[in-house]
């Protein structure tokens, strides 16, 4: 009975059509037009600016070549070491003698280059096909170092030939010296199986390490080289490291990849 008496008493009660209608506030219009220009210059930097962005990869100091495992050929002991860990060898090169049932054997070099692991030592024993060396491919002491990246496969296709590198390198301080400078070179087709890895690397460990989250694509990297600085090579900071990079040495990598137009990220 009661809703009835207010609803009979709104029916008989004028509409007041002569009262002026306040759509929107003088707050509300400064609202929108801010929002209008804020809509517009998001469309504007979406189709005219662009984003760069980085691809962070861990990777090696190497040359470009490889390395590989020099196995013994023969069964025997150690009875002499011919050469040493550092040493620069030309293919063929002896490294090793093994006393055999047969007599004294030489183990040699299967192509040139350094030595960079002698695990065969005197008095040794060793079978046929044991490791007894890492040998780095290089043909000359002062041969230009690369680094070698290991990219999650699905990356490989984002990174462009000639982008540039920024590289920390384990053995240097960053906060110190900075950065190493490089470009890539080459981009690998297809990943890497940790077999492959490990033909390249010389060394299982370190293949077992980069395949961890994968078979991985080998990125290469040239090192941009300076005259001026103690290394040879370019850094952020104005002079790097007041000593030579040694080969082997563990990096990670910051690659720029191409930037894009925001509005790209949208469109399929």
């Amino acid at each position: 009975m009661q809703f009835r008496q207010k609803a009979l008493s709104k029916l008989q009660s004028p509409e007041e059509l002569d009262l002026p209608v306040r759509f929107a506030r003088p707050q509300g219009r400064l609202v929108m037009v801010v929002t209008a220009v804020v809509i517009a210059a998001a469309s504007f930097w979406a189709f005219t600016g662009s984003v760069s962005s980085k691809l962070s990869a861990p990777g090696i100091l190497t040359h470009a070549e490889g390395s590989y495992r020099l196995q013994s050929p023969f069964a025997g002991q150690v009875t002499g070491v011919l050469a040493e860990e550092g040493e620069l060898l030309a293919a063929g090169a002896p490294l090793l003698q093994v006393g055999t049932d047969r007599g004294d054997r030489t183990v040699r070099v299967v192509a040139g280059g350094r030595v960079t692991t002698l695990v065969a030592k005197m008095g040794s024993v060793l079978t046929t096909g044991a490791d007894v060396a890492t040998v780095e491919r290089a043909k000359t002491p002062d041969e230009p170092l690369v680094a070698m990246l290991y990219v999650p496969g699905g990356s490989g296709a984002a990174i462009p030939v000639g982008a540039s590198v920024d590289l920390s390198v384990q053995s240097v301080p960053r906060q110190r010296f900075g950065v190493l400078r490089g470009r890539v070179k080459e981009v690998g087709r297809a990943p890497q199986t940790q077999e492959q890895l490990g033909g390249f690397l010389g060394d299982s460990r370190l293949a077992a390490q980069f395949a961890r989250q994968g078979d991985p694509v080998a990125v290469l990297v040239q090192l941009e080289r300076s005259s001026v600085t103690p290394s040879g090579y370019q850094w952020s900071s104005a002079d790097g490291p007041p000593y030579a990079l040694d080969s082997t040495t563990p990096v990670t990598a910051a690659v720029h990849l191409s930037a894009q137009r925001p509005v790209d990220w949208l469109l399929p």
